[in-house]
């Protein structure tokens, strides 16, 4: 139940705490946890399900999808990250030798086109994937969200 003190019991609205959706506020999301806040990297917000629970009201069912579509996405820039930081071992290697070593350098880049690529990939099977769980109304407030930068993917 939402203990502060101008939410005063009314309809629920999927959450339980009894807050209806116009009075849905920071409060609100600072007090309540759900699946997945943790996953922040590349979205531009610090935790992007609960941002876009509120932003889209999303149902149970829908946080719950959205979860498992933005952990996999996490896992996809994580696996970039190792991605990038091998290509820097690379560079570094190819400057330090006496001559410099063009195969390295050149396997450096490489690997960076392929993990962008394979980001960006998942940024548009993730986007897929939001889109079939969305109704209209929802999914003109994410696309208004990536129009403004508000969401960054």
């Amino acid at each position: 139940m939402c203990h502060h003190p101008t939410h005063a019991p009314r309809a629920h609205h999927g959450c339980g705490c009894g807050c209806s959706r116009g009075e849905r506020s920071i409060h609100h999301f600072r007090h309540h946890h759900y699946p997945g806040d943790e996953l922040s990297g590349g979205f531009g917000v610090r935790r992007p399900l609960r941002f876009l629970a509120w932003k889209l009201d999303l149902d149970a069912s829908q946080v719950t999808e959205f979860a498992t579509v933005l952990n996999d996405l996490k896992t996809e820039r994580a696996q970039a990250s190792v991605d990038d930081r091998r290509a820097l071992a690379l560079l570094a290697e190819a400057a330090q030798v006496e001559s410099f070593d063009q195969a390295k350098a050149a396997e450096a880049a490489r690997l960076r086109v392929q993990s962008t690529e394979r980001v960006q990939h998942k940024v548009v099977e993730s986007l897929s994937r939001f889109h079939a769980l969305l109704q209209p109304e929802q999914r003109a407030r994410l696309a208004y969200l990536l129009r403004t930068g508000t969401l960054v993917m």
